[in-house]
């Protein structure tokens, strides 16, 4: 697992000086264990265990760059990730390679080659833009332009797709402990449904951001939501740009008051409106949270997967 021949065939001619190569990982993980993406001193989060397999594997160290930073306990179907390394290797070798020094709830499951590119000069791009004056992504428009610097896992994103499922059954399932949210009280997901079109479209979402949240401006776009139930299962579908600390958890907790009957579906209209998060219901669990897909411009051409659990 730690050839190092493709170390010299990325050598360059002229004094032996390393060409960097991208490498985007597609990476899944039960984040119930782990204390979110980003690194921390106890080195328990997803990105300390990737790095960490990625620099036995390579020999060397490695940094890593996500899509979206995920919290404790949240989970991810498909993360993106990118590093650069000198090294050469096929792409299934960076997925086996990798995996085997991988605990068993974080998994590589695809690798993609990508042009080397200078991360300030995205940056800087990305700042100096207008259109977004905070780089949590890039819109539509603005992604085909950043395309003549590069890809990156985070800039280059045009939207992100979350799924939250949640187990509404009188009493709780042990199979189900942090996989999925749980609540007891009969609800209604069609009046869920109908409750989360009013969060459609361009929004100041300061109702349902995080007191903590260190976003410089509150503003999201909306794409889409659904509310399905499967069963006793039902899932929350949301797609947007870019989301907000605790967005999803604290719109989830939201509609579960109105699919409970304690509120009427226009309250989540007047909870947006109000600009205040007190008016809106307290952030819901994180075990049935889950990134489920990274949308890029075509032009990267990410071997990202289609499929998805039955029940999503």
């Amino acid at each position: 697992m730690t050839d190092t021949s493709g170390q010299a065939a990325s050598q360059s001619a002229a004094g032996d000086a390393p060409t960097l190569r991208r490498v985007a990982l597609g990476v899944q993980y039960d984040g119930s264990q782990w204390q979110g993406w980003q690194t921390q001193p106890h080195r328990q989060t997803v990105q300390d265990q990737l790095e960490a397999a990625l620099q036995r594997f390579t020999q060397g160290p490695v940094a890593t760059t996500c899509a979206g930073r995920t919290d404790s306990g949240v989970h991810a179907l498909e993360q993106v990730v990118h590093f650069d390394t000198p090294i050469a290797r096929d792409l299934f070798s960076w997925v086996r390679g990798t995996n085997a020094f991988l605990p068993p709830t974080i998994a590589v499951r695809w690798a993609c080659e990508l042009p080397y590119v200078d991360d300030a000069a995205i940056a800087s791009s990305m700042t100096a833009s207008a259109q977004v004056p905070e780089v949590h992504g890039a819109d539509r428009a603005q992604a085909s332009m950043l395309a003549q610097f590069g890809f990156h896992a985070r800039f280059s994103a045009v939207a992100r797709t979350y799924h939250y499922v949640l187990y509404n059954h009188p009493v709780r399932s042990p199979l189900l402990a942090g996989k999925a949210g749980w609540t007891f009280r009969p609800l209604d997901a069609d009046r869920m449904h109908r409750a989360a079109q009013h969060l459609i479209g361009e929004h100041d979402f300061t109702s349902f951001r995080a007191v903590e949240c260190q976003a410089k401006s509150p503003v999201r776009k909306m794409e889409s939501i659904t509310v399905r139930r499967h069963g006793d299962m039902i899932v929350f579908t949301l797609k947007a740009n870019a989301f907000l600390h605790h967005m999803v958890r604290n719109i989830v907790g939201s509609l579960i008051v109105v699919g409970n009957g304690n509120q009427g579906p226009e309250w989540v209209a007047e909870v947006l409106a109000a600009r205040d998060r007190s008016r809106a219901a307290p952030t819901f669990m994180p075990d049935g949270l889950y990134l489920a897909r990274v949308d890029y411009p075509d032009v990267w051409a990410l071997p990202q997967e289609n499929r998805s659990w039955p029940w999503l």
